[in-house]
C-alpha cells in the first residue's frame, strides 16, 4: 500500500523562502547565543553592584572612617536627647529635622531616636 500523495499540501512560506539552516551553522549559534546570554547576565551583575554604591545610606558623614560611631555617656544627656537615623542632619548626630525632607522625596518613613530620663 502506498503512502498518500503529498503533493497537493501547501508548503509554508518560511519552508520555500530559501532560510535553511544547517548543522554547521547551527552548531556555531548555540554556542555563541549561550556565550551573549551568559555575558551579558555577568555584565548586569557586574554594573548592578557598581552601581549599588549610589544607594547608600550615609552620603556624607566622615566618609574617611571605616565604621561611624558616637558614643555619649547617661549623665551627658540630660533630659532628652534626640538623635539622627536619616545620615541626612546638618548636626549629626543630633538631629535637625531633615528627615522629613528625605521622607517627602524619597516616600520613607524614618524618625529619630529620642531618649528620655525617666521621671523618679
Amino acid at each position: 500500500m502506498a503512502g498518500p500523495d503529498l503533493s497537493a499540501v501547501p508548503v509554508a512560506a518560511a519552508a520555500s523562502s530559501g532560510f535553511r539552516l544547517s548543522k554547521e551553522h547551527f552548531a556555531v549559534a548555540v554556542p555563541v547565543a549561550l556565550v551573549t546570554a551568559v555575558g551579558g547576565f555577568l555584565l548586569g551583575l557586574y554594573v548592578s553592584k557598581r552601581s549599588c554604591k549610589k544607594g547608600q545610606v550615609n552620603t556624607s558623614i566622615s566618609k574617611d572612617s571605616p565604621k561611624v560611631v558616637h558614643s555619649f555617656d547617661m549623665e551627658d544627656i540630660g533630659t532628652k536627647a534626640v538623635y539622627c537615623r536619616c545620615w541626612k542632619s546638618k548636626k549629626f548626630p543630633y538631629c535637625d529635622g531633615a528627615h522629613a525632607k528625605h521622607n517627602e522625596e524619597t516616600g520613607d518613613n524614618v524618625g529619630p531616636l529620642i531618649i528620655k530620663r525617666r521621671d523618679a
